[in-house]
């Protein structure tokens, strides 16, 4: 998300108040996931001083939290329930994101539970075998490479978290942006992409569970979504923008840089 901020706020409230200070965010936190400047928030508590807690909220922007939630009712709201506990605060303080971020391994990616690069090698080689025969999208792939169906599994193998290769070979995001220029694709067209693409991961045995399901159905609609609107004539893609990355948990929106 663009322009987000990060903040973070220590406290020390040792007992007897911690409890009398967790009901109080419990009740704080119901003004302030109402405020539009809020992304998300979590309130943990030290394991090993069980006195010192850390609030974390990431904003819109600086300006969204400082010059607009802090004017609101919805600030009102939300200092009424913890100002008791302004004496306790340690620090508070923005962070910038810088994008080193990622997630661990002690959850399978997308690609894994997929069943890797031989899975989805399989799923676009069967689709786009199929595709040839669609009256609506053989014209759309009409001039397509015989690797074509390899590239887009490489692309989709990096995106579910495998390996770079897309990157590294094809010349990553700002290519594949590329390869979509002037299409002018229809939605009659995406739509019956991620049709056929669904019909053809029943067919070759694409995992069918619905956490699966639901992450991968997800990525196919902004995916194509995003294609879409980029192949227009008068869209003005940002090459610049970073690899996507999907994986299992929830999704934030797409907005395109202003």
């Amino acid at each position: 998300m663009l322009g987000v901020i990060v903040e973070y706020i220590r406290y020390r409230v040792p007992e007897p108040g911690a409890a009398a200070f967790e009901d109080a965010y419990r009740r704080a936190v119901v003004p302030l996931s109402a405020a539009p400047q809020c992304v998300d928030y979590e309130l943990t508590r030290c394991a090993d001083e069980p006195g010192c807690y850390a609030l974390r909220i990431r904003w819109t922007s600086a300006n969204d939290h400082t010059a607009g939630f802090r004017r609101s009712a919805a600030f009102g709201a939300f200092f009424a329930e913890i100002e008791p506990y302004v004496g306790n605060i340690e620090e508070m303080r923005h962070y910038e994101p810088l994008g080193i971020d990622g997630c661990g391994s002690s959850v399978p990616t997308l690609y894994e539970w997929a069943g890797g690069a031989a899975a989805l090698e399989k799923l676009f080689t069967t689709f786009y075998e199929r595709m040839r025969l669609d009256p609506e999208l053989a014209p759309v792939f009409a001039e397509m490479s015989p690797e074509h169906a390899k590239h887009v599994a490489t692309w989709l193998g990096e995106v579910f978290g495998g390996p770079a290769r897309y990157s590294e070979q094809r010349g990553g995001h700002a290519h594949m942006l590329g390869k979509h220029v002037g299409k002018a694709i229809t939605e009659t067209q995406r739509r019956r992409w991620v049709d056929l693409l669904l019909d053809t991961a029943d067919e070759i045995g694409l995992p069918d569970d619905p956490e699966f399901r639901s992450a991968f159905v997800a990525y196919l609609e902004l995916g194509s979504r995003m294609a879409r609107l980029l192949s227009q004539p008068d869209a003005r893609p940002d090459f610049d923008e970073p690899m996507p990355r999907w994986g299992w948990g929830e999704v934030r929106p797409w907005q395109p840089a202003s």
